[in-house]
């Protein structure tokens, strides 16, 4: 099966995919990110590939917002057309541009209010029923199925950073907190895995998330899932899977909280030469399109209920008000026929 055939049917399968075949999955993407080469990935003081991931300078990227469990987003971006023909796969498979998500796979949220609420009755009745959580299990590891699957089939052009929300494991420490937001959001994941697919899968599913680089450096931008707590250091962010604290610093820090300076104290350091160099994170819902902050040099464009992404092209100053914009939804088109 082919990379769009095997993403299409994780986007219509309507139940969690099998565990045997999904542990295999995050097996095969974590040989993947644990191979990237240096120039990619610099060397933490491990020898594995680092926190800091390089983008190719000299193509455009589509920098894409957190996804939790949108498969629909996903589909509708991988099969986007581009006015030179084609769609957005096709250039992936060329190596004519690349893709940086932001992180943030699990936990459906608002949308999924009700559906969580029923889900956490469910999880109080030790799983005797399970149809809700089943739904948020489908389309959460489905939407992670055709990331892990992308970065098999497009690995020098497709990157997913980590964000809070990679935490399957739902610890505290090894940069990461337990998560909840409507009600145990994270500790149901992490039950209903243990029940339903076992300790060796939630194992070897957590060294995928551990796997995945924290910090991105294009041609024209920074990038990371959340406002960078301090301006960490080059070494800090090659090694930065090492330190609890720069973990958190880039993946939980709120709106205000970090240190004054710290985007533009970054930007001018690692891209001097750019005139108007911006600094793109998810994490914190907006509203419209996107969110200025940091005089306009931190753009926060993670809205949920639109398919927002940012077009960086490399030969070119980046403007919001152009290069922002959102994805019409095709996952219609793609559903099963009839």
């Amino acid at each position: 099966m082919n990379a769009r055939d095997a993403t299409i049917r994780a986007f219509r399968r309507p139940e969690p995919p099998p565990e045997g075949e999904y542990a295999s999955l995050a097996d095969a993407a974590v040989d993947v990110l644990s191979s990237e080469p240096p120039d990619l990935r610099p060397q933490d003081i491990r020898g594995l590939p680092g926190g800091l991931i390089r983008l190719d300078t000299g193509l455009p990227t589509i920098v894409v917002p957190d996804l939790h469990a949108r498969r629909d987003f996903f589909i509708s971006l991988m099969e986007s057309p581009l006015p030179e023909g084609g769609t957005v796969r096709d250039a992936l498979a060329a190596g004519a541009l690349q893709i940086l998500c932001l992180g943030d796979g699990f936990h459906a949220e608002s949308r999924a209010l009700d559906r969580w609420q029923e889900a956490y009755l469910e999880f109080l009745g030790g799983w005797r029923k399970r149809d809700a959580m089943d739904q948020e299990m489908a389309e959460s590891m489905g939407l992670m199925e055709m990331v892990m699957l992308a970065k098999l089939a497009y690995p020098g052009h497709f990157h997913f950073l980590k964000g809070n929300h990679e935490n399957v494991l739902n610890e505290e420490g090894d940069g990461n907190h337990p998560f909840r937001k409507f009600v145990l959001e994270g500790e149901m994941v992490r039950s209903y895995l243990e029940r339903f697919y076992g300790d060796d899968f939630l194992e070897r599913y957590a060294a995928f998330e551990k796997a995945l680089p924290l910090f991105a450096v294009g041609a024209r931008f920074l990038a990371s899932h959340a406002e960078p707590e301090r301006p960490y250091s080059d070494a800090e962010l090659v090694n930065a899977r090492l330190s609890n604290e720069v973990i958190l610093g880039l993946t939980w820090t709120d709106n205000g909280a970090a240190e004054p300076g710290s985007v533009t104290s970054l930007l001018s350091r690692m891209l001097p030469d750019v005139k108007r160099p911006r600094y793109f994170t998810g994490h914190r819902v907006i509203s419209g399109l996107y969110r200025e902050r940091s005089s306009g040099y931190h753009l926060q464009i993670h809205n949920p209920g639109k398919f927002v992404v940012a077009w960086a092209l490399p030969d070119r100053d980046f403007k919001p008000e152009r290069d922002i914009g959102e994805l019409r939804d095709l996952s219609g088109e793609l559903s099963e026929p009839r």
